[in-house]
């Protein structure tokens, strides 16, 4: 199939399928999500390479420096919004490309500055924007290339986060030794510039089932509206936000607070050091791990469960780094909370697309409200385990606001299947035993709305929009 897309096609012209591939152009798809990770979480996760550079630097303290990080983070999450906005007025090439300049052109700006202020525009709002503008847009059009493969080739895609610490960020610093910080973020800068590239890989997907008379199924479709704040009248979706608003704030703890944890618990500081790399190496296998048993034939409608589990043990997990003592304990609790970040990390998005949230056709817009959402926690996360901290002189604190964080997060993820089939104001929704076959197209508009029903090659009835139709009807002309 992907012979034939890459026939004669103009890059910036949709691909065709009789079906969804599960490959295709979704394997180039793939690679460029890999590279986007690795560009954008990876990059963000590997700053702190520059942080005592830039603090010796412009002569600030760390809590002011950080803010660079802070704010370029809260950007990236509060604008989510405006990325599924411009995605469907413009689609999803041009948004990652641009998305992909303003990233180069912050980092590399923020090296040529000459105040920490300076750098929260530079890094903060300009590659924080970029960041956006990038990340939501490339995991939602390869969730539309795959179906059955989905879980385990985003799962695969997203350890790109995973290979930028592991190889990138020793890398940066090696080059620091040698020739400055400045200089470095200038080739960090360069080499983020390949987000550019990604972006012009990203063309869009369109479904002709094979006995439809020219009705497809499109992402170009999601033009009908620009951002579809409907999904805020479904309780699955709203039950689903409360998940990841209270479940971000259990995610911040470890990694910030796990290595003075652990000198308090009686471990060398040297020694210390190492718990964020047992973090980094099971987040690889959590992840790996995850995509493999949602892939699995059994499993394809049980991943709200399989998510549901892992949310349940990393809410044990976060409590009991408040009970373990000296090294190995630390590790243990470590290890665990890495498989289990790996696994949520790269599931809790691509999940909006199944049937018991919001479906595949609204997760554009879905994600971006969904990940609005959770930029409160995001930014109030830190902040309430650093006042913990401060109150109770003790590391351990911070660990508790993220286990009832955590724990509340499990509880509203519980109710989403029951939650699917009631609106807000009491109004029961169509039972989801009723909808389409889980991957398959699936009604995206609301119920008063006319629509045309064609049959698909499995023999059942999709409906399909007129405003649908007449987007296909007018590529065909042109």
């Amino acid at each position: 199939m992907a012979s034939n897309a890459l026939r004669g096609c103009n890059l910036f012209r949709p691909n065709e399928y009789r079906e969804v591939p599960d490959g295709g152009w979704g394997w180039l798809v793939a690679v460029a999500f890999f590279l986007v990770e690795m560009f954008t979480y990876g990059t963000i996760k590997s700053f702190g390479i520059f942080l005592q550079d830039l603090v010796e630097e412009f002569g600030e303290s760390n809590s002011k420096v950080s803010w660079v990080l802070s704010i370029c983070v809260f950007v990236m999450t509060f604008m989510a919004p405006l990325s599924s906005v411009l995605t469907n007025r413009f689609g999803f090439q041009p948004v990652v490309m641009l998305g992909g300049a303003l990233i180069a052109t912050g980092t590399i700006t923020s090296a040529f500055t000459s105040s920490i202020n300076e750098m929260y525009i530079t890094t903060g709002l300009v590659a924080g924007l970029g960041y956006c503008l990038t990340f939501l847009p490339t995991v939602t059009i390869l969730s539309q290339y795959f179906d059955r493969r989905r879980s385990l080739v985003i799962a695969v895609a997203s350890m790109g986060e995973s290979v930028a610490m592991f190889a990138l960020a020793p890398s940066l610093a090696a080059l620091k030794s040698h020739v400055g910080w400045r200089r470095t973020m200038v080739v960090m800068g360069a080499l983020q510039g390949i987000v550019v590239v990604c972006g012009a890989l990203l063309r869009p997907i369109v479904i002709k089932p094979a006995e439809t008379n020219g009705d497809s199924l499109s992402s170009l479709d999601s033009g009908t509206k620009l951002l579809d704040f409907s999904v805020l009248r479904e309780g699955s979706f709203i039950c689903y936000s409360l998940f990841g608003l209270f479940a971000t704030l259990g995610f911040f703890a470890p990694p910030l607070y796990v290595v003075e944890l652990s000198v308090s618990c009686g471990v060398a500081r040297k020694r210390a050091a190492y718990m964020l790399s047992v973090m980094a190496v099971a987040e690889v296998f959590g992840r790996l791990s995850v995509g493999w048993l949602m892939s699995r034939p059994g499993l394809q409608r049980r991943k709200l469960r399989l998510l549901l589990g892992c949310v349940v043990a990393m809410t044990l997990v976060l409590f009991s780094f408040t009970l373990v003592w000296e090294f190995y304990g630390v590790a243990v609790c470590c290890a665990a909370f890495g498989a289990l970040m790996g696994s949520i990390s790269c599931t809790h998005i691509p999940l909006l697309a199944e049937d018991q949230v919001v479906g595949i056709q609204r997760m554009a817009s879905a994600a971006g409200v969904y990940v609005f959402i959770q930029s409160f926690a995001g930014l109030a996360g830190p902040p309430l385990g650093g006042f913990l901290v401060d109150m109770t002189h003790n590391y351990g604190s911070a660990f508790y606001s993220c286990t009832a964080g955590m724990a509340l997060g499990a509880l509203f993820l519980g109710l989403v299947p029951t939650a699917k089939r009631w609106s807000p104001c009491g109004t029961p929704l169509r039972s989801t035993d009723e909808e389409t076959p889980q991957g398959g197209p699936e009604n995206t508009g609301s119920e008063s709305r006319t629509q045309v029903s064609k049959p698909s090659g499995d023999g059942t009835d999709t409906e399909r929009k007129p405003s649908q139709i007449a987007v296909e009807v007018d590529q065909n002309q042109q």
